[in-house]
């Protein structure tokens, strides 16, 4: 054992090293912006927040790192809005790099946690409850437990909870209506906030904690094919072209994030992915058995 034990540093240093270097990237901060209508981007270079407004009190969507919560707390600043205003504090999915800031945005703001009942316990536990490997994050308390349909109202603003678990348990994707005086000349645009769908190294197969992961995607994946929406939104920039987008923005294109068109794609990319993945695991036991 104490022979194995400088081989397993050796080995963890350089593990370590590259997921400090992967937040350090991921926190780097990034100009606050209005996105369309009433929805901002608050968020950091690598993680999306959204601070949805309204004269009633305004929403936040995500809380990114532990790190990230002073980033996003200035960012809203930034854009003129105050902390103390933000009434509901809401959740893609349970995860480090999107729940770690969550418990100081909401000690900061006074706001109500809202959480799907699938990701309420790893909130609650501080990590990502079968999924060791995943780094924990601060415990936040859960002040409110939402289902499949379930709307959080604030003044005009009205957000629904979509279920699409698989990347977690109680992954929730978000969609609303917003309306841009630039855009559609003012008509309704429905804006999706989705929630991860791609596998990320979640186990599809045999897992204890989540023996029903892969069931999951295929009926999130059946639920994402029967809504539409004019703008797909996500909470890693990179994975909706976000830079490209907003140069677009800047250039005088209030549109720029408007395209019915790529949620179908996601969800397209995200199942193949996802049967490749699947039938990757399966192989596992009949490889390791030769």
């Amino acid at each position: 054992m104490k022979r194995l034990l400088p081989l397993l540093a050796l080995i963890a240093s350089p593990l370590m090293a590259q997921d400090a270097q992967q937040r350090i990237a991921w926190n780097k901060p990034a100009e606050p912006f209005r996105l369309i209508g009433n929805v901002h981007y608050v968020g950091t270079d690598g993680l999306s927040a959204y601070l949805i407004v309204d004269p009633k009190g305004h929403v936040l969507i995500d809380g990114g790192l532990p790190e990230s919560a002073p980033v996003i707390a200035a960012n809203i600043a930034r854009l003129g809005f105050r902390m103390r205003d933000v009434r509901h504090l809401l959740i893609n999915h349970a995860h480090y790099d999107h729940s770690g800031g969550l418990a100081e945005l909401k000690r900061a703001s006074g706001a109500k946690l809202v959480a799907s009942a699938g990701d309420a316990p790893d909130l609650v536990a501080g990590r990502t409850i079968g999924r060791p490997e995943l780094d924990g994050f601060p415990p936040v308390r859960v002040d409110r437990i939402v289902g499949q349909g379930a709307a959080v109202t604030i003044g005009a603003t009205r957000l629904v909870a979509h279920m699409t678990p698989g990347h977690t348990k109680g992954c929730t994707s978000w969609a609303m209506t917003t309306r841009d005086p630039a855009v559609r000349r003012g008509k309704p645009v429905s804006v999706l906030f989705a929630c991860s769908i791609t596998t990320a190294g979640q186990p599809l197969t045999g897992a204890k904690d989540y023996p029903s992961a892969a069931a999951d995607f295929r009926a999130t994946f059946a639920r994402l094919d029967r809504i539409e929406a004019d703008v797909f939104l996500n909470f890693h920039p990179e994975f909706f072209n976000l830079a490209a987008k907003r140069a677009r923005l800047i250039a005088g294109d209030r549109a720029a994030f408007v395209d019915p068109a790529e949620l179908p794609r996601q969800v397209a990319k995200a199942r193949a992915g996802f049967e490749v993945e699947l039938a990757r695991q399966r192989a596992l036991p009949a490889i390791r058995a030769q």
